[in-house]
């Protein structure tokens, strides 16, 4: 099958090499599961008096995985399952995230973990597994994320990306704000950390930034976190 598809993609570009790369990626993919072995993994993991994966099938997943059930790779398998709610999976989100990461079994999942989790260091990756992880952590029927919950989620996401004022965020959360995150807080803390450097030598206090970062930012200065010229 391979050879085939390979041997379309040098024809469709006149036998040329690099044409065929571009005609190639352009393709949708030829599926590489077997939709009965993903129907057997997910009955696997399934309440057996509900058509749905709930906690302690997630732990059983995590487990035949080898990981952590708050391995970052869980939060990125949840992206591709484009699971609605953290520890559940719906019959469609589990068994279409597998097929879209082209797995069928733990072994090839396991196998495939590396990867998985080296798509956090990919910036419009990490973008949309940033902004999934909002509503994904979300408990059901609230529009904000409790403080707690958003900072173990900050925590493990800014871990991979080692944003170095994390730990002064979290810090400054519990003793300034000390209320539920909103997505609007989520969203532009993102923007703070990919355009405003850790010394803040670049932030602009007459900026849009949402009122929360200028406190933080007034925060990092009181304390001495950082040393700004003004």
């Amino acid at each position: 099958m391979r050879e085939k598809v390979a041997l379309q993609a040098l024809k469709a570009s006149d036998w040329h090499l690099e044409g065929s790369f571009d005609y190639f990626y352009s393709q949708p993919q030829v599926s590489v599961t077997n939709s009965r072995h993903l129907e057997d993994l997910y009955s696997r993991y399934k309440e057996r008096d509900a058509d749905m994966i709930m906690v302690e099938g997630t732990s059983q997943f995590c487990n035949d995985l080898l990981v952590d059930p708050q391995d970052i790779v869980m939060l990125v398998i949840s992206w591709h399952m484009k699971a609605a709610t953290m520890c559940e999976f719906t019959r469609q989100e589990f068994i279409d995230g597998l097929q879209s990461i082209g797995v069928d079994s733990i072994e090839k999942l396991r196998e495939k973990l590396p990867s998985l989790r080296a798509e956090i260091k990919d910036d419009h990756k990490f973008r949309e597994i940033y902004n999934f992880a909002f509503a994904w952590a979300r408990e059901k029927g609230q529009k904000s994320l409790p403080l707690e919950t958003a900072i173990g989620m900050w925590r493990l996401l800014f871990a991979e990306r080692h944003w170095p004022l994390i730990d002064h965020w979290c810090q400054f959360l519990q003793v300034r704000h000390n209320k539920a995150i909103s997505r609007d807080t989520w969203s532009q803390l993102l923007e703070f950390v990919k355009t405003i450097d850790p010394e803040l030598s670049n932030y602009d206090e007459e900026g849009a930034w949402p009122y929360l970062i200028d406190e933080f930012v007034e925060y990092l200065t009181e304390n001495g976190c950082v040393q700004r010229n003004k």
